[in-house]
């Protein structure tokens, strides 16, 4: 069976100390670590990284040691991200909820998931988002939290 390539953004990675996402967050970690499922990571995180809590970049550094498919942010990347930008999906300000979303797309990853519902996880906004993969040739994309994708302790 084909293991399921799943691109976590930052949100996933903080989530596993914060009450509320917690369980879910943890529950991915896991199953990245039993190898249920890989991860995939990119640049964009290693950066937003920089700043984060010791506690956010220790377990980043966790899942470093897991072999991630670490994606780069390229030309593609980027002008697909612009596309979002000129398509007004997000404001400049969420540039990067943006970038993640496209690095996701390029590399053909099974689910992206964050916990970012204002901009990332919504109906709306993953709607506008495959209009323009459609357009510009990529495959749609589902986009999903933690919660509907972990199956560590869903027992």
């Amino acid at each position: 069976m084909k293991i399921q390539r799943i691109y976590v953004d930052t949100s996933v990675i903080g989530g596993c100390f914060d009450s509320e996402f917690a369980k879910w967050s943890k529950g991915l970690t896991e199953d990245f670590r039993l190898g249920s499922f890989k991860p995939l990571l990119s640049e964009i995180i290693s950066a937003e990284i920089e700043n984060a809590p010791e506690e956010v970049q220790k377990l980043y550094g966790e899942l470093l040691a897991l072999n991630p498919e670490i994606l780069s942010i390229d030309d593609e990347t980027a002008d697909l991200a612009d596309a979002y930008q000129e398509r007004n999906i997000l404001t400049p300000k969420y540039y990067d909820d943006g970038l993640h979303i496209a690095v996701a797309t390029v590399a053909e990853a099974d689910m992206p998931v964050s916990w970012n519902f204002r901009h990332i996880v919504r109906a709306e906004k993953i709607r506008l988002f495959n209009a323009v993969n459609l357009e510009k040739g990529y495959k749609p994309i589902q986009i999903y939290s933690p919660r509907e994708v972990t199956v560590y302790g869903a027992d």
